[in-house]
């Protein structure tokens, strides 16, 4: 060392050290403060931007979640009211067998058979989620949802074999008013009538078509639902490893955080102690003048 007091260089080199020391120590303490790694861009630039996009696939893909919750509660809602419309075909079934029977009160059974039908008609009308119809109207060409990403999508088409089955006349865009229509005008002559279009033979010509566009409808709807939990399962697995990514990228290791900040510690009071020793050691130059 120099016997220099205009510049003291060692003293000099002590500051930048304990200035350093102290840099590093407040970053660790600001990050156990703040449990975030990157508080600013500056502290990792490409961590900031990766884990930004992250963030923003995992909103997209926890709206998407949310959208599989929706549709198979839409779903659920559905098969509750073709479960129940196809219990009222099945009461129907019967009701056509027993006017076969020459001696039944047919004008009674054409009652029952009127109300049934009126019921079903009733049923699948208000057959509705938040106000969107399921099975009435355009419910035909399903209901596309977002399931992933943005290109992700799946049609819900589930009463598209509704729609395929007897006449759209009537306001129903599911086509099944032609269907409905013979079973709710159903008189007694008509159960007493074996052959042509007004007649058992024809009733049960119907009931069979709407049976089997229930069941479509049914099997389509738990053929969704599956691919639908498979999605869910999938949007999990994805979420939980973007977010493990993410905390990867943002979240402080606190263990080592503090080990960083104790560390800081001693080093800032050891560098403050041989700062102040370095700052009086031009003082030996006095000796000279003794």
């Amino acid at each position: 060392m120099g016997f220099r007091i205009n510049t003291n260089i060692d003293a000099l080199r002590a500051y930048y050290q304990l200035a350093r020391v102290n840099q590093d120590t407040t970053q660790a303490q600001l990050r156990l403060a703040s449990g975030k790694k990157i508080m600013h861009v500056a502290d990792d630039t490409s961590g900031f931007n990766v884990g930004t996009s992250l963030k923003g696939k995992i909103s997209v893909m926890k709206a998407a979640k949310g959208n599989v919750s929706a549709a198979k509660d839409m779903m659920a809602t559905a098969e509750g009211a073709l479960l129940a419309v196809n219990d009222l075909l099945v009461k129907i079934d019967g009701k056509l067998s027993d006017s076969t029977n020459p001696t039944a009160d047919r004008t009674s059974l054409a009652s029952d058979i009127q109300a049934l039908g009126k019921e079903i008609d009733k049923t699948i009308r208000n057959a509705k989620f938040n106000n969107t119809s399921l099975l009435y109207s355009t419910a035909g060409s399903g209901f596309i949802f977002q399931v992933g990403e943005s290109s992700d999508t799946l049609n819900l088409n589930f009463a598209s074999s509704l729609a395929s089955t007897g006449s759209t006349t009537g306001g129903y865009g599911s086509g099944i008013s032609a269907s409905l229509g013979s079973f709710a005008n159903v008189s007694a002559s008509t159960l007493m009538c074996t052959s042509g279009s007004s007649s058992v033979a024809a009733l049960q010509t119907a009931l069979t078509s709407l049976k089997a566009a229930v069941t479509n409808a049914l099997g389509s709807i738990g053929n969704f639902t599956q691919r639908l939990d498979i999605k869910e399962e999938t949007l999990n697995v994805a979420i939980t490893n973007a977010e493990a990514s993410v905390s990867r990228l943002f979240d402080a290791d606190m263990a080592m955080e503090q080990l960083k900040a104790t560390r800081g510690s001693i080093l800032g009071q050891a560098a403050t102690a041989m700062l102040a020793q370095l700052n009086m050691s031009p003082q030996q130059v006095l000796q000279l003048f003794k």
